[in-house]
């Protein structure tokens, strides 16, 4: 993590990825209700798929735990219920709402960030829907890339698909919670601003993130310049 307390920092880039849960929305709680339940259906300790869950497809925990019932058709049917079952429990994280908005503002006809998610298209689409944000052009979703997190396979697609040619030096934000996402991030060659919501500040910096803050109201956002595709990354205090 870049060490300095001159804050705010600004950072240069081409093009925006975020996560979805834990970085734009708070699921925790329905995520670990989920895992709890079907824990206890399956005669394995919530607390052991909890470990290693969080900010992964839900194909490849059922892979891991529950091998007999890894299959597309599965994960989606569970990930489709679960805001149906569980979403009162969630929220978005503070600051993420304005932030796409204003990211939808200042390029409206040409949308310079998306989503990479460890979730299916039918979770994803709707946690955006429950909080009112816009579904991106760029929406890498866990049934669109054959390796999930923190494989970088998700966000090489997606800096790809928004044309930010790393050879080029066209930088990538990207923001992550998990150590998961912040790794592959990483791998893929994007700055990567971790938040704190559902791991620790310690766990956030070892997965290597440039920066950390408490949530995305410690960001701020602007066009470079009038004529300029790229945008000013304002990152106003660290966790």
């Amino acid at each position: 993590m870049t060490v300095t307390e001159e804050y705010p920092i600004s950072v240069r880039a081409h093009a925006v990825l975020f996560d979805l849960d834990g970085t734009l929305v708070d699921s925790t709680k329905a995520i670990v209700a989920h895992w709890t339940r079907f824990g206890n259906e399956n005669g394995i300790p919530p607390e052991r798929i909890l470990a290693t869950s969080h900010g992964r497809r839900l194909i490849d925990t059922l892979i891991e735990h529950t091998p007999h019932l890894a299959s597309d058709t599965i994960a989606n049917e569970l990930e489709e219920n679960l805001p149906k079952e569980f979403g009162d429990r969630c929220q978005s994280i503070p600051g993420a709402p304005e932030l796409v908005q204003k990211l939808d503002k200042i390029f409206p006809t040409n949308r310079r960030w998306g989503i990479v998610t460890s979730g299916t298209s039918p979770l994803a689409s709707q946690w955006l829907e429950m909080f009112g944000m816009p579904i991106p052009d760029v929406f890498i979703t866990a049934e669109k890339v054959s390796r999930g997190k923190p494989d970088p396979e998700g966000y090489v697609v997606g800096r790809k698909l928004l044309g930010a040619d790393q050879s080029l030096g066209k930088n990538v934000i990207v923001f992550e919670d998990a150590p998961a996402g912040i790794r592959a991030g990483k791998a893929a060659g994007a700055v990567v601003i971790g938040i704190v919501s559902t791991h620790s500040k310690d766990e956030v910096v070892d997965a290597g993130a440039d920066f950390v803050v408490t949530d995305l109201s410690d960001i701020d956002i602007a066009r470079e310049t009038e004529d300029s595709d790229d945008f000013i990354i304002r990152v106003l205090r660290q966790a």
